[in-house]
């Protein structure tokens, strides 16, 4: 690398939202863990990532490809994530289900979630794990808002840390 090919300074946080509103923090981290209970870590974690992706939070993404990655995730299924409806045979059925229903209630400009899309997720998924899906999908919207908003720095996430 010469000089002119040096990386670019981080552009430092806007804020702390984790220490300035602790007890939204304390509360979110507590929404993360009750959505993602009885669904395999691997499930969440694509969900988080693809969700992340949608809204551009480098944070997250930073954050959860590193956790996916440490938990065994291949680097092939997380590169093939965002052309996922491209790339659908590196996934199993229920998980392209979750993966479609993260884009459809990430991105609710779009409209709502539609009827066939929702038949398709809860015969995939059954109720139950629908419930729990579209809870992981809600807490990392929420996570990725903040991340956004306060432009929280990635590059300095460890697996197993905390946000």
């Amino acid at each position: 690398m010469t000089n002119n090919d040096k990386v670019l300074p981080e552009t430092p946080a806007r804020f702390d939202w984790m220490s300035q509103a602790p007890e939204v923090f304390k509360a979110m981290l507590r929404l993360d863990t009750a959505a993602k209970q009885g669904l395999p870590d691997s499930l969440v974690n694509l969900i988080k990532i693809r969700a992340s992706q949608l809204n551009h939070c480098a944070f997250c993404l930073d954050m959860h490809s590193k956790d996916a990655l440490a938990a065994g995730e291949t680097p092939e299924r997380l590169l093939q994530l965002n052309a996922w409806s491209e790339s659908k045979h590196f996934y199993t059925a229920t998980e392209i289900a979750a993966i479609e229903l993260t884009d459809a209630v990430t991105l609710l400009t779009n409209g709502f979630v539609p009827d066939e899309l929702y038949n398709r997720v809860t015969k995939a998924l059954g109720e139950e794990k629908l419930v729990q899906v579209i809870s992981v999908i809600v807490a990392i919207n929420a996570f990725n808002r903040f991340g956004v908003s306060s432009r929280m720095v990635p590059g300095h996430y460890t697996p197993g840390g905390t946000h």
